[in-house]
């Protein structure tokens, strides 16, 4: 029986409570929703889904599953239980084996099967077969268990070897029964595969050839430079790598490399699949920190991230951030922005992609700006949601900032470009994360103390608790480290309160915890009589974008320094301040007064401010008569013109001659329009659509959602069909028996339909099958074509 079928009768028989269970260690099998049990095994065992579904198996578990992958066979009948696999299992017991192999079933990676036909006893039918589900061998790879492929494999793959294992078999006596010359290759391969496991294939081997081969312990595939030109057979040497070419221990798969058949690794092993069990994960870390310093430095990061980004949205409304032609922000601009911010490099890309990530800044498709366009909705939150919406963003964004940070090797990508994302990110991330929160917790820290998570304790967890998972972990988790370091969810390499709770989803115990720790805002500064006020804490956003306008700042941290000067003074008055507006700011927020000098410096800079006016305009008005002018200034239709006055006869207008001359004229008046002078007309464009809003953070949503579970059970058992030929189902079929007729070398017959929705049926026989074609033999032709899977509509073997 197919095993998609096969498994679809399996799941039809469970309980509701098992299938809830699986549809939540699997909840892409019901996104979207299945008809019937058919096109839930079908969708069970597509390659994607099992993909996810083994980044999800423990190292135990992944280690049987391989055992299971290697010692059985669909087409031979051979399934495999706890009995047969504790022979091919080290330090494992037969509890233990049928524990995993049950929960390997219920995730349905496997399915129960009929027991081997020379199994039939009594005895025998109280065990647990098992067989893995369709294109779980493939899904795993070449080389399941860290283990080569069998030498009839490797003769099929290369021909090299294919024309040099009958000579290399002839040459060792001991490889034959008999001494019997041996002629084609797939005897030569069957007789590799009896004698390259015997403990005497070593005999006479050159010194240091054991060493050799112990390179190939844990994957299977090395590096050999002319290894085909090494292949000598019957000729002695004393260099092990080509003793064991010559012998058939090691096999070419091409010239630069060389694979160990699966025998010799086995011998290795002692002839076990897997030597030893890891059935106990890695020991949490015993490094420890102080809660204080912990805590310190989280609520030094938290601070100045919330000072970086609300000083780069203030930036970005005043100034919009320019982009490279090629996309994302140059070094340039960076260093601006960096230097206005009084930040590090790094601070600054981490400030910009968290500010692109929770839509603080968003990009002007029509200038290529970044434009902050939720700047007044940001500045008006209160510190702790502030950086509730940054945590949040930052761990479900698929750009991976320290790509755009600096490294000591590797290209630097520009802040915000397209290529600074990963899809995996935000999974990743999150895992880790969780991991590290994990090992905090397992870890038993005296009171006072705080667990220190090091990127080698998470790796070390993560080959235990998800090893396939573990691969993505390159490149991302340093990164992921120093951005939680510099975001405040790790202190001191330490989680942090607030970062476990917000991974836990506890926003309310987020926003309770940073206002317990997080100093409020002030709204008193310190003025001194240098010039100079210090803001003794984090100033209030209304305070300190005042302030930053009359005054610069210097240094960092929460306790800023800003120092007036008459050029910082003169921006505010060009800004709309004036002398009685500063001095009632400056007396207003004063902490003990204003200084002497600072007054002296405010009055005489206003005092000399203004003397010389210099403005715009688009167009004048000049009349012979200063009552009309005066009574033009009166009409209401007039002010849409936005006239300003600047001589008792002479108004101005930022309005086109003509605009001004079509709106005169409706008054009754008669213009005449000075054509020799070439009007100025400088009309502001608003660019960009209105802020969309900042989004609100929002624990995430159950996965799979309950209600969805229980709809999909009602229409599974509401389905009375088991098995069903719909959309999903037949490919899946089509392709298993394509993938059947491979392995056995044997000849399908195909419906195959053309363009032209014409169908014809043939007997072909299938090469291989990948990326939606299948190559097949024409044997009425003699030749090979290529057919695309979408257009055979049935397959049965011939």
């Amino acid at each position: 029986m197919s095993s998609i079928r096969a498994l679809a009768e399996e799941l039809a028989a469970r309980g509701n409570d098992s299938l809830r269970r699986l549809f939540a260690a699997r909840s892409d099998l019901i996104a979207p929703g299945v008809p019937d049990f058919a096109a839930l095994a079908a969708r069970a065992c597509a390659r994607l889904s099992l993909q996810r579904a083994l980044e999800t198996l423990s190292k135990p578990q992944l280690e049987v599953l391989e055992a299971l992958v290697l010692t059985t066979d669909e087409d031979e009948g051979r399934s495999g239980s706890a009995v047969e696999l504790r022979h091919a299992v080290g330090s494992a017991t037969l509890g233990t084996l049928d524990s995993i192999l049950a929960e390997l079933s219920q995730l349905a990676l496997t399915y129960r099967a009929d027991p081997p036909d020379s199994i039939h006893s009594a005895s025998g039918s109280r065990r647990r077969y098992y067989q893995p589900v369709a294109r779980v061998r493939e899904v795993l790879g070449s080389y399941p268990a860290g283990l080569g492929r069998c030498y009839t494999e490797l003769t099929a793959v290369s021909a090299f070897f294919a024309e040099r294992a009958a000579g290399i078999v002839n040459a060792i006596p001991a490889a034959t029964p008999q001494q019997q010359q041996v002629e084609h290759h797939i005897a030569a391969a069957y007789a590799l595969e009896r004698w390259a496991g015997l403990p005497e294939a070593l005999d006479g081997a050159p010194s240091r050839t054991r060493e050799v081969l112990e390179k190939f312990t844990n994957w299977p595939v090395g590096a050999v430079p002319h290894a085909e030109a090494r292949v000598r057979p019957g000729r002695r040497t004393e260099n092990p790598v080509d003793w064991l070419l010559s012998h058939g221990l090691l096999v070419p798969i091409d010239d630069e490399h060389v694979e160990l058949p699966r025998p010799v690794g086995l011998a290795l092993r002692g002839g076990r699949i897997v030597p030893e069990l890891s059935l106990e994960p890695p020991a949490p870390p015993t490094a420890t920190t102080s809660v204080a310093l912990r805590r310190n430095a989280a609520l030094g990061a938290i601070g100045e991230l919330l000072r970086l980004v609300s000083g780069l949205a203030v930036d970005a409304a005043e100034r919009p951030i320019e982009t490279l032609r090629a996309g994302g922000v140059g070094i340039r601009e960076l260093r601006r922005l960096t230097s206005g911010l009084r930040a590090e490099a790094d601070q600054t890309v981490l400030a910009l992609e968290l500010a692109a990530a929770a839509g603080i800044i968003t990009l002007d498709v029509d200038t290529s700006t970044w434009r902050a366009t939720a700047a007044e909705e940001w500045l008006a939150l209160s510190r702790p949601d502030q950086w509730l919406l940054l945590a949040t963003s930052w761990l479900d964004t698929a750009r991976v900032p320290t790509l755009a940070m600096s490294s000591e090797g590797g290209a630097q990508l520009a802040p915000l470009a397209g290529e600074g994302q990963r899809p995996d990110a935000a999974a990743v991330r999150r895992r880790i994360l969780e991991v590290a929160a994990e090992l905090s917790a397992e870890a038993d820290a005296p009171e006072g103390r705080a667990c220190v998570v090091s990127p080698g304790d998470i790796r070390a967890r993560f080959e235990w608790a998800q090893p396939r998972l573990a691969r993505r972990l390159r490149g991302l988790l340093e990164g992921v480290l120093a951005e939680a370091a510099m975001i405040g969810f790790t202190g001191s390499d330490a989680v942090t309160h607030v970062g476990a709770a917000v991974l836990r989803g506890d926003f309310d115990s987020v926003r309770t915890l940073l206002e317990e720790i997080l100093p409020p805002s002030v709204d008193r500064i310190l003025l001194q009589a240098d010039l100079t006020a210090v803001a003794p804490g984090y100033l209030e956003p209304a305070l300190a974008r005042r302030l930053a306008l009359l005054a610069d700042a210097e240094g960092r941290g929460p306790a800023t320094i800003y120092r007036f000067s008459a050029a910082s003074l003169r921006r505010a008055l060009d800004a709309g301040e004036d002398a009685a507006s500063i001095s009632e700011f400056l007396v207003q927020h004063a902490e003990t007064g204003v200084p002497q000098p600072l007054a002296y410096l405010v009055d005489d800079t206003a005092s000399r401010y203004g003397r010389i006016r210099v403005g715009r305009a688009g167009s004048f008005v000049a009349g012979d008569d200063e009552a009309t002018i005066a009574g033009l200034l009166r009409e209401p239709a007039a002010q849409q013109l936005g006239f300003t006055q600047i001589a008792p006869s002479v108004v101005v207008s930022n309005a086109t001659p003509q605009e001004v001359a079509t709106v005169l004229r409706e008054l009754g008046h008669a213009p005449a329009v000075d054509s020799s002078l070439e009007p100025v007309v400088r009309l502001r464009r608003v660019r960009g659509a209105a802020a969309p809003g900042l989004p609100t953070p929002a624990p995430r949503p159950a996965v799979p959602n309950p209600d969805d579970v229980e709809a999909q059970l009602n229409i599974l058992r509401n389905q009375s069909a088991v098995s069903s030929n719909g959309d999903e189902v037949a490919p899946m079929l089509g392709i298993e028996t394509l993938q059947k007729a491979i392995r056995l070398k044997r000849a399908v017959r195909l419906n195959i339909v053309d363009a032209l929705g014409n169908s014809t049926v043939e007997e072909l026989r299938p090469v291989s099958i990948s990326a939606g074609r299948v190559r097949v033999f024409d044997p009425e032709r003699e030749t090979e074509r290529v057919l695309s899977v979408h257009r055979i509509i049935d397959v049965e073997l011939a």
